[in-house]
């Protein structure tokens, strides 16, 4: 067989084995419907260097590699061929039983095992790597305690709880996802892009997190915001978005003008097994995404179609908002006004236990640090 075909029969073992074991390999495995419209939006090109520091089984890097070839397959020189094979992809995964499946993943994909191009057991959060990319596509781990992570010589995995002291941040905490943010920012090359999943608690928290997003919307351009609705994590109650951005040189004046919000999650229902996330999904973000036109996007909200879920707001208005708050949404929730418009029994059952549960491992944290 030719290495695609082993490659998509791995990567179809990968997603069976994440949705019956949602413990175990889920934890890891991010809606390929949701990687592709990511990758689709950020357009990688046969010169990118492309890095997930988070990379689980290597969903977004896989993807960045497909797109290529079904992009410019025909046009590649043999330059453009070998850096696909040797070059194109990195990144890291801190458990190290998860980097060897994506180790395995790329190789049976066509991409080179030597030198290997996925850190395994590494902490991506404990120093800078010293190299820089063109593209950043990661889903870091849910989880807001940042802990510093070593594999002991047996192989077990030891985390102390800590806050990452790092000169190239903009503020110390011990906030996982805001550290994440943080590195993201730091891996990139000048004009690098990024998109990135972080947890509504990114958006909205003051403190570090305020720090963080001004200084983000000020250094970087950062022009897209998708909310994505909830029941498409293996880790439970999480709420979601992927944010976009752009790596810029310093200057006095704010890289970024204006944001666009795209709402999927406001009268949007999904589920991991009955009703889960499809490409068909997400077509109208990425048509009104405009990729490689963003200049001519248009919103689909005004005054006239409040229905709209596509809109834009212009950076001053941002500022204005209490501590930079980007958890921005605007349409009405229908199950609070018309109970004929709730989602299916099903579905609110499903809502209810990932809040449960969320509720639950959130009281389990506290319990671990009060002893």
């Amino acid at each position: 067989m030719e290495a695609d075909v082993k490659g998509d029969i791995y990567e179809g073992l990968l997603a069976r084995s994440a949705e019956e074991s949602p413990k175990g390999a889920g934890q890891y495995f991010t809606p390929r419907a949701l990687i592709k419209a990511i990758v689709d939006c950020v357009q990688p090109s046969p010169d990118d260097i492309v890095c997930d520091p988070a990379c689980g089984t290597g969903g977004f890097l896989l993807a960045a590699l497909d797109y290529v070839l079904s992009h410019f397959g025909k046009e590649l020189d043999p330059d453009q061929k070998r850096h696909l094979r040797n070059g194109f992809v990195n990144g890291g995964d801190i458990v190290p039983n998860t980097a060897r499946l994506c180790i395995m993943n790329l190789f049976l994909h066509g991409v080179d095992a030597d030198p290997c191009p996925i850190a395994s057991g590494v902490d991506s959060l404990a120093a800078h790597p010293g190299d820089h990319y063109s593209v950043v596509l990661t889903n870091p781990p849910f989880g807001k305690k940042s802990s510093i992570a070593i594999v002991t010589e047996e192989g077990d995995l030891e985390k102390e709880d800590t806050a990452y002291e790092r000169p190239d941040f903009w503020t110390t905490t011990k906030n996982k996802q805001l550290n994440f943010l943080q590195h993201v920012k730091t891996l990139l090359k000048i004009n690098g892009r990024c998109g990135i999943v972080v947890p509504d608690n990114v958006l909205f928290e003051g403190g570090a997190g305020e720090t963080v997003r001004r200084n983000l919307l000020q250094q970087c351009d950062v022009h897209t915001l998708l909310r994505l609705p909830t029941g498409l994590f293996y880790a439970q109650g999480v709420k979601a978005n992927v944010l976009f951005f752009d790596a810029k040189p310093a200057r006095e004046q704010a890289w970024t003008s204006t944001l666009w919000v795209y709402d999927l999650r406001t009268n949007m229902h999904f589920t991991l097994k009955t009703n889960p996330l499809r490409p068909s999904d997400l077509e109208e973000f990425v048509e009104c995404y405009k990729p490689g036109k963003r200049h001519i996007r248009k919103p689909t909200w005004s005054e006239e179609t409040t229905e709209g879920r596509w809109r834009c707001f212009d950076y001053e208005e941002l500022l204005k908002r209490d501590k930079v708050n980007l958890d921005i949404f605007w349409l009405k929730d229908k199950s609070l006004e018309d109970s004929e418009s709730l989602p299916h029994p099903d579905a609110l059952a499903d809502e209810i236990v990932q809040d449960l549960e969320a509720a639950l491992e959130q009281f389990s944290g506290i319990s671990r640090e009060l002893r």
